[in-house]
């Protein structure tokens, strides 16, 4: 059987084109500037975490709703930011600290979701093996501080003071050391299967003094997902030591600056 060149070279356009059109409606932002806020904090913390960013939001005419991680596994986790997701009215932003990249990564496929915000945050691909692309740079000081009381993960108070939020007075680092959430061994074993960045704009804040994410990680992960990324001197908690500067990502993300 005989093939016409011209015919079948412009069927190949064709699907092209029609494949081109597909990934772009999929990253299109669903419908102009968004109108709420979700954020999702990571382990060590609650959704308390979030405090000095959420006044910030508000002022700007935002929905902002702060979930309350379970710690437990990283499908439960997912499963509590999307029922948070399901409740918003128009497009959300989804932005998470730290650990909660797993989840925003996993849950910003909901189609309310218009873009991701990553905040020293972990960035994996679907089905990637964090712990493996971790260890491909040098592990950060505060590894070593991480305690299990059998089937609980915590960190240090030391660790805590020194490694997690280092650039915070010590008086406000020990209060949010007193709300320290433990986690489940089990939520460390959990694997995306779905990495919503390759489809939807994605922003990332970069710790460079981060004692918890080594900064070259987080430099790495932004720069594979082509995330709009800024650099912040900060500890891991720079949505606490700054705000304003988080906040400002979160706008950018939400169409409103």
């Amino acid at each position: 059987m005989t093939v016409d060149r011209r015919t079948f070279g412009k069927a190949a356009f064709a699907a092209g084109v029609a494949v081109l059109a597909e990934r772009t409606m999929a990253a299109s932002p669903p419908g102009g500037e968004a109108r709420n806020v979700v954020l999702v904090h990571g382990l060590f913390a609650d959704g308390s975490s979030w405090s000095e960013v959420i006044p910030l939001l508000q002022a700007r005419g935002l929905t902002v709703t702060s979930v309350q991680n379970p710690l437990t596994t990283l499908e439960e986790a997912v499963d509590a930011a999307r029922r948070v997701l399901d409740r918003q009215d128009g497009p959300t932003v989804l932005a998470g600290h730290s650990f909660s990249g797993m989840i925003v990564t996993e849950a910003s496929v909901h189609p309310n979701v218009s873009a991701l915000v990553y905040v020293a945050a972990r960035a994996p691909d679907a089905g990637e093996d964090y712990t493996a692309l971790a260890a491909r740079f040098p592990a950060p000081p505060a590894s070593a501080g991480i305690l299990f009381d059998g089937d609980e993960g915590r960190l240090s108070e030391a660790a805590f003071l020194r490694d997690f939020a280092g650039d915070l007075p010590e008086a406000r680092a020990r209060a949010l050391f007193a709300v320290q959430q433990p986690f489940r061994r089990a939520l460390l074993a959990g694997r995306t299967t779905q990495a919503a960045w390759r489809t939807k704009p994605s922003y990332y804040a970069v710790s460079t003094e981060d004692r918890t994410i080594n900064p070259d990680l987080q430099r790495f992960m932004a720069k594979r997902m082509g995330a709009r990324t800024i650099e912040l001197k900060s500890s891991h908690v720079s949505l606490i030591s700054h705000p304003r500067a988080i906040a400002g990502l979160i706008l950018e993300a939400a169409g409103r600056r």
